[in-house]
């Protein structure tokens, strides 16, 4: 049997990231590796991964992907390589009438590839709450909420930010979660969700519509996960900019 894909998963390695305010952030990644052999497995093969990993312990950062991932193809003879580094990634945000700061915690993921698919991909994973028409519309007093989760996925031709990635999809929800907040916080963030009650498929596309707005933004996959607070199940939907039609001349959804 002829193995030709190979790697490792879950090393965890500290890393510094930059952020868009200049700002150095310490954290942690779990990082995957792998690579597509053009033969057969080399024999420990999973020990010289490592190998090549932890020479670039010490400088574990988007910028170094290109270097990093040459390295293994070259010394594995590849037809490409890929590297996944998903990492909790944290940003001071005000409650919205008291002000009281707290650090907010978003999941970022930075994918690169080399070979068949160079490029590199942005990934960030956001909490919002959104609440149900369908609810509020029969019921005599309030609506149910629930959390959702909004994976947004990019790629670009100038650099984005994950905290661009972030502000599009907090505006895209019944309203933006905070890690803390008081009393008049939560007044503020239950009044403003009752005010804009939304499903998973109106999330997805508010997403979809603000990253069809950048034209940084190359491609792009957007899902909305809601963790329903009355039912079992979770509701979810889904778009990426495949599904985007050529209208007219110019791009357009696939609900216009």
């Amino acid at each position: 049997m002829t193995i030709n894909l190979a790697g490792v998963k879950h090393i965890k390695l500290p890393i510094k990231v930059m952020q868009k305010d200049g700002a150095v952030q310490n954290t942690v990644a779990d990082i995957s590796l792998q690579t597509r052999m053009p033969t057969v497995m080399q024999a420990n093969c999973i020990a010289s991964f490592t190998a090549i990993l932890n020479r670039y312990i010490n400088k574990i950062s988007v910028s170094e992907f290109p270097a990093l991932l040459s390295e293994v193809q070259d010394f594995f003879k590849s037809e490409s390589a890929r590297i996944d580094m998903s990492f909790p990634y944290f940003l001071e945000k005000q409650a919205p009438v008291t002000a009281t700061k707290s650090l907010m915690e978003y999941q970022c993921i930075f994918s690169g590839d080399i070979g068949k698919d160079n490029g590199f991909l942005l990934t960030v994973v956001v909490p919002v709450t959104t609440l149900c028409p369908c609810s509020k519309e029969i019921s005599e007093a309030g609506a149910h909420n629930q959390r959702a989760e909004i994976t947004l996925s990019a790629r670009f031709k100038k650099m984005i930010w994950a905290e661009d990635l972030i502000e599009l999809i907090e505006r895209s929800g019944s309203c933006e979660l905070f890690a803390l907040l008081k009393r008049p916080d939560e007044k503020y963030v239950t009044e403003t969700a009752f005010k804009n009650p939304m499903f998973v498929e109106d999330v997805v596309r508010k997403v979809a519509v603000g990253a069809l707005d950048n034209s940084d933004i190359t491609w792009f996959s957007v899902s909305v996960e809601s963790f329903e607070s009355i039912h079992k199940h979770s509701a979810y939907a889904y778009v990426d900019s495949g599904d985007i039609l050529e209208k007219n001349g110019k791009l357009a959804t696939a609900h216009d």
